[in-house]
């Protein structure tokens, strides 16, 4: 039989995992499992480019770096695109399905903590959430393996630039730290080095575009239920607003009024 569009896409399978709970069913229901099923895929390709990402910035392969930057800096642009969309549903229609989720909640998904994992914000306690799922030893392994800013210093040191040894060599499961010497070494790399410059600039880029789509997902989370609780048993958006503003490469963002 040969192949066709459908087989390789496996879309017979694919189309059929939008299964709606709700009596009805309800039609913003079917758009809330889309959008919901439609962030995870991303989450996965993001987690493929990261991995990427790591790779070629360990091979000091900067031509690779800028463009794998490029290509999740525009994925980053098509999450937040898609809370634009999920804002179309009303609280309402929200409302007449959300109790089907029972304790259902996007607090669950593994995909979303090893993306925040490789980025560097590694918290313990998002470990013992999983601990009783198969995903907790991915999460356990993500811990325990370098951070995408671990592997950009190597970078810079592989360029030729002064790196402490003792911050090439930090506990991986430690998340960035700032670090006078290495914001020393950054400010030189923004007066001398312009395309050592652009590839920080890339780092500032994905930690911004990363807050934004906290932003909007708090925002949306506050649009559609207000202050209720999450349907996971957290606070809703009081939790995530604890989210914000929390950057995840601090020597990048210190640097700035040094410069």
């Amino acid at each position: 039989m040969p192949l066709t569009y459908g087989r390789y896409l496996q879309l017979d399978e694919l189309l059929d995992l939008q299964r709606p709970l709700s009596d009805g069913p309800e039609h913003d229901e079917h758009l809330f499992i889309v959008i919901h099923q439609v962030y995870e895929l991303w989450f996965k390709q993001i987690l493929h480019e990261l991995a990427r990402l790591q790779q070629v910035f360990e091979a000091n392969d900067t031509p690779a770096v800028l463009a794998t930057f490029k290509r999740i800096l525009t994925i980053l642009k098509i999450l937040v695109a898609q809370v634009d969309i999920l804002e179309t549903m009303t609280p309402v229609s929200f409302t007449s399905f959300r109790s089907r989720l029972q304790a259902a909640s996007g607090f669950e998904s593994w995909q979303f903590r090893e993306v925040e994992f490789v980025l560097g914000h590694r918290r313990k306690a998002m470990i013992e959430h999983h601990s009783d799922t198969p995903h907790g030893a991915r999460l356990l392994r993500r811990a325990s393996e370098p951070s995408l800013y671990a592997s950009f210093l190597a970078y810079l040191a592989a360029q030729g630039h002064s790196i402490p040894p003792d911050c090439l060599r930090r506990d991986p499961s430690l998340p960035p730290v700032e670090d006078e010497r290495v914001r020393e070494t950054l400010v030189r790399v923004y007066h001398h080095h312009p395309t050592a410059r652009e590839v920080c600039e890339r780092m500032v880029d994905l930690d911004e575009g990363f807050q934004e789509w906290r932003y909007r997902h708090v925002k949306m989370v506050e649009r559609t239920i207000g202050t209720k609780a999450g349907t996971g048993g957290s606070s809703g958006a009081e939790y995530l607003r604890n989210t914000l503003f929390q950057p995840l490469f601090p020597d990048l963002w210190a640097i700035r009024s040094a410069l």
